[in-house]
């Protein structure tokens, strides 16, 4: 589980040329849903608040900005993890295209609050990105825990 968090976070953290720099996927809230879907006793709030606070620093934005936003989500998918199991992959990635939309929603939100921030409803293009990866990274993860054992 802590390597698939560090490759999503390396995965985020890589360079992409411009044009593609507006649908980048958001890697790390697609495991944190994942593992808090799979292993709801494992993966709560905390984690997700830390994981959250991790992503602040690396980021260097507002201390606790990405902690609130990945807490809301983890509550969110905690709340809706029964459910989600037995959707098929399509609404699995609908649902999902909600979750993360309501996080870079209050993303964006807080970045009105702190600062300028442009008034275009750009910033869901990840969340289309996001949930169109869905599919495949649940399947990945789904087979690595399988295939190490994890309890869930």
């Amino acid at each position: 589980m802590v390597a698939s968090f560090l490759f999503a976070i390396m995965l985020y953290s890589l360079p992409l040329p411009q044009l593609l720099e507006a649908g980048r996927p958001e890697w790390i809230a697609l495991v944190l849903v994942y593992w808090a879907v799979a292993l709801p006793d494992r993966v709560g709030v905390g984690v997700a608040w830390s994981t959250g606070l991790l992503m602040d620093v690396l980021l260097g934005s507002l201390l606790g900005k990405n902690a609130l936003a990945m807490a809301l989500l983890v509550f969110l998918a905690h709340r809706l993890y029964q459910r989600l199991r037995m959707f098929p992959a399509l609404q699995q990635a609908f649902i999902i295209f909600i979750l993360i939309g309501l996080d870079l929603l209050l993303l964006h939100w807080i970045d009105r609050l702190t600062g300028p921030a442009p008034r275009t409803m750009h910033f869901l293009i990840p969340a289309a990105t996001s949930a169109f990866l869905w599919p495949a990274v649940y399947f990945v993860l789904h087979t690595v825990r399988l295939r190490f054992r994890a309890a869930g």
